[in-house]
């Protein structure tokens, strides 16, 4: 069920949506019974298999149940209904204190009173056995009746505090969390929580004493350009003096946030009523608390940060140690784990692949910069600055790989693989290809292998070459491709993907550069169908395979001498939703999780400008308007992974379409608007197409599933038949039609030797648009759909060409006499269709150029309303939030069973 407005759980009526994160979502719903507004936390059924986020949900009910406190969300239900686990709190109205911030410090009156009513809240939560763990502006709420502490989902149970002594005891495990893991927010957490060490209340009092200290300030107690940075200040450094922002601060409140955030628990205040009482006696006037604290002597400044200086300089070294010389070194003891951002303006291609260098010191990834040109950039992990390398504007979205000496990168771009000096140069053409290059790997003896779109791996020499083949296609085994290529230590195996139209031929397997072609050894290592890695230990023959699980990374010991998996796999504890990573020679770990929101639904007319958004910023993908344009369907990569969701422009509702999962794409609506046609692999890895009231009432309805994927992209506007697309492992992408009355057998429209795509019904249903890379590059035609004894077939008669100079994404005005699409270079062309006795095309016309993000081999990421007069498209947001990278070093504490 989705929980769109007017959806029932029980008694409580949905009105719209709050918010989402990885715990759930929340909406705004009325409780019938007793005619209020309440706030409801849900859990989707499909999670609720997942015992630690079951775990989580049921913890926070109870956590929340709890705590009756005035200054603490209140819970005034929980349930369950189709699967869903729900919570039912008030719905706090106002404004959260890190909104708030945004606007500068608080008075002084103010900081006291939120203050001493957040203080008594902890103090309660304490008492009950609760630590709080994510303390932070955004989740405490400023409503008219005070403070509101939120979110209890990380909370740890302790064993219940009654006094200092039941403090400073040790609190028990949670399998929730393991020992060394971070949760929480970076710039809030307490040393021990950067430390990964147990914790108890005066955790929550040292991120008590950060809170204060921005509302007093307005500024950050820990600042950094990293969260490394950040934690090596939490450790190791004092916060800016508030006498030196703030010089009428009462010295008894500066000594009190003081204590509050000393390094040493042992030091603190011991319990969050200490901290109240302080407040409250300082607010009467303790001690003269009226007066001003000293200002610091501009001499005993520059030496505090002389010091500081010093610290943060003995942190680097030990990080930057770790980096250059980790089998020198031991490791630490504690998992380190920080976020990496890009600059300011630069903003990381969504859903993109990204590369660590062998060495662990640079990051490369695609974005766009403040000129929106996409190129390769490089984030050096010692300067903590980002770059671009000019001559990579043209490179696609295919994986990056490094030079074993982490020189080079080398990439795909428009039909050629190349490489770039990352110290600065021109790319080098290493071969020309005449597919897509998909994953590669670079060994010591100066060779590379790479995957192709549609074949099998290739190689050719560092320094340029003539490509050859390794691995060639097992027409038994119905196999597309072979790609993601990774060379073992020795440089001669690798390991590599073999995807097939059948899931069960797909996964993980080994190769050889020794072994002919059309002799590589079938032996699978993994039944996993996308990005596995090679960790290299100190010793060279036993290492691990990473791979992604169900969102998590999942390791697994390998033997690479005799080439097998040598014991079970573990989850590496780190964030769900984990869809690529990355790692180093020298075992540095990064990844991204799903929470993409980088892009942004743009209403853009025909001269180019923006009238306005649609949606919320997201990682949005493929996309589909209703026919009368009021609605769209819009497949994400979201927090909570893959799905699809519906916007009613008209009502301005955002609402999740698809509930599990499952990675579900390319919609197609019925002609009346009430019924979608979607992709899904929900069975399995193949996409299969179903169909789902568009209002999200009733569940799926299965509509085709045969061996290979395919993606649904017209419905004729008769409502008789469906346009969709097919791969195959001889012709490519077809385009198939099937009826969706009668005997419902699909029948090939095109199935040629070359790619066709994205085919569009007329909207007399006369016609079908399409692309095609016939020519050698994509270009888009029209031809006549016929009906004969067979089914559905082209006109023999011929085709048409409608572009001049490539094209893709054909789009129909609703009356047929125009059509449009998107040229090679990015540009909107409309191109007006006279359709009487003879079909006539006139000539392409620009419009405007287009977001880079919308144009892509498919063009299913944009879409044209029904007068032709505003487009919509995935466009890079105004502000965008992309999900940053992860970094994670001595990664191997947080391995779990």
């Amino acid at each position: 069920m989705a929980l769109s407005s007017g959806v029932r759980l029980g008694p409580y009526e949905i009105l719209d949506a709050l918010g989402a994160g990885g715990m759930g979502e929340v909406y705004r719903a009325r409780d019938t019974r007793l005619d209020r507004t309440v706030a409801i936390k849900i859990l989707p059924a499909n999670l609720s298999s997942d015992p630690v986020r079951k775990q989580r949900f049921e913890r926070e009910a109870k956590t929340i149940s709890s705590l009756n406190h005035p200054h603490i969300c209140v819970l005034h239900d929980v349930g369950q209904q189709d699967g869903i686990d729900y919570l039912v709190m008030e719905c706090v109205e106002g404004e959260t204190l890190a909104k708030r911030l945004e606007k500068g410090a608080l008075p002084l009156e103010q900081v006291m009173k939120y203050g001493m009513q957040i203080a008594d809240a902890l103090d309660k939560a304490h008492r009950g056995g609760v630590v709080h763990r994510d303390l932070k502006p955004g989740n405490i709420m400023l409503t008219p009746a005070g403070a509101k502490l939120l979110d209890f989902g990380l909370a740890k149970p302790t064993a219940a505090l009654s006094n200092a002594a039941t403090l400073t005891a040790a609190t028990r495990n949670s399998p929730v969390t393991e020992q060394g893991t971070f949760v929480g927010t970076f710039q809030y957490m307490s040393p021990e929580q950067v430390e990964g060490k147990e914790l108890d209340g005066r955790s929550d009092i040292f991120s008590l004493g950060a809170v204060l200290y921005e509302m007093l300030t307005g500024q950050r107690a820990f600042e950094g350009k990293s969260q490394l940075s950040v934690a090596s200040a939490i450790l190791e450094k004092e916060p800016v003096p508030i006498s030196s922002i703030k010089p009428m601060t009462p010295p008894a409140l500066d000594h009190a946030i003081r204590r509050c955030l000393a390094k040493s628990v042992e030091e603190r205040w011991q319990t969050a009523r200490d901290v109240m009482l302080e407040l409250k006696w300082i607010t009467e006037g303790g001690s003269q608390a009226g007066s001003a604290a000293p200002v610091v002597s501009r001499g005993k400044f520059r030496e505090r940060m002389a010091w500081s200086l010093a610290g943060l300089l003995t942190v680097g070294v030990a990080v930057l140690a770790f980096v250059y010389f980790p089998r020198r070194m031991p490791a630490p003891l504690a998992q380190v784990r920080f976020q990496i951002s890009p600059p300011e303006n630069v903003n990381v291609v969504p859903g993109s692949p990204f590369t660590i260098s062998p060495d662990g010191r640079q990051l490369a990834f695609y974005a766009t910069g403040s000129d929106r040109v996409q190129r390769l950039w490089v984030h050096s992990m010692d300067s903590l600055g980002a770059r671009s390398l000019p001559g990579s504007e043209s490179a696609s979205y295919a994986p990056l790989f490094w030079s074993p000496d982490s020189r080079f990168i080398a990439f795909y771009d428009a039909g050629a693989l190349k490489k770039i000096d990352i110290s600065g140069g021109q790319a080098e053409t290493l071969c020309d290809l005449t597919g897509v290059a998909i994953g590669g790997s670079w060994n010591r003896d100066g060779e590379i292998i790479f995957g192709s779109n549609g074949g099998g791996l290739m190689r050719v020499p560092a320094n340029g070459g003539r490509p050859s083949a390794v691995t060639t296609l097992d027409a038994s085994r119905n196999e597309l491709y072979h790609a993601f290529p990774s060379f073992l230590p020795d440089g001669r195996h690798f390991i590599y993907e073999r995807f097939s139209s059948l899931p069960a031929n797909s996964g993980i397997f080994v190769g050889s550069l020794d072994a002919k072609p059309g002799e590589q050894d079938s032996k699978r290592l993994l039944a996993i169908d996308f990005w596995v890695a090679y960790e290299t230990p100190s010793d060279p023959g036993l290492g691990r395979l990473i791979y992604t699980r169900e969102g998590s990374l999942t390791t697994q010991p390998f033997d690479a001498r005799r080439l097998e998996l040598v014991g079970e796999p573990t989850a590496l504890d780190a964030d769900h939703n984990v869809y690529l990573f990355a790692i180093s020679d020298n075992g540095v770990l990064v990844y991204r999780t799903g929470g993409d929101r980088s892009t942004q639904l743009n209403w853009i007319d025909r001269q180019g400008k923006v009238l306005g958004t649609a949606g919320e910023p997201s990682d949005n993908r493929s996309l589909a308007l209703s026919p009368d344009g009021t609605k769209a369907a819009v497949s994400r990569f979201g927090e909570r992974g893959p799905g699809m969701w519906v916007i009613d422009f008209a009502r301005g509702t955002n609402a999740r379409f698809t509930l599990d999962s499952s990675s579900s794409a390319y919609a197609s609506w019925s002609p009346d608007g009430k019924r979608i046609i979607f992709a899904s692999n929900r069975e399995g890895g193949t996409m299969n197409l179903y169909q789902k009231l568009a209002n999200g009432a009733q569940g799926e309805e299965l509509v085709l599933k045969s061996s290979e994927d395919k993606n649904p992209t017209s419905w004729s506007r008769d409502g008789r038949f469906l346009l969709y697309s097919a791969t195959d492992p001889k012709t490519k992408a077809d385009l198939w039609v099937l009826p969706l009355n009668g005997d419902k057998k699909p029948t090939p429209f095109l199935q040629t030797e070359f790619n066709e795509q994205d085919g569009r019904f007329s909207p007399d249903g006369r016609w079908v648009a399409y692309t095609s890379d016939e020519s050698g590059r994509n270009e888009i035609y029209v031809r006549r759909f016929a009906l004969g004894s067979g089914g559905a077939a082209p006109d023999a008669g011929g085709k048409t060409l409608i572009s001049t100079g490539g094209g893709v994404g054909p789009r129909w005005r609703a009356d047929g006499k125009e059509l449009f699409y998107v040229a090679a270079d990015g540009k909107v062309m409309a191109v007006e269709i006279t359709n009487n006795a003879v079909f006539r095309a006139g000539v392409p016309r620009e419009l405007f150029q287009g977001p880079a993000q919308s144009l892509t081999p498919t063009g299913l990421q944009w879409d044209v309303a029904p007068d032709g007069k505003r487009f919509l498209m995935v466009a890079l947001a105004a502000q965008s939030v992309p999900a940053p990278f992860t970094v994670v070093l001595n990664w191997q504490p947080g391995l779990r069973k």
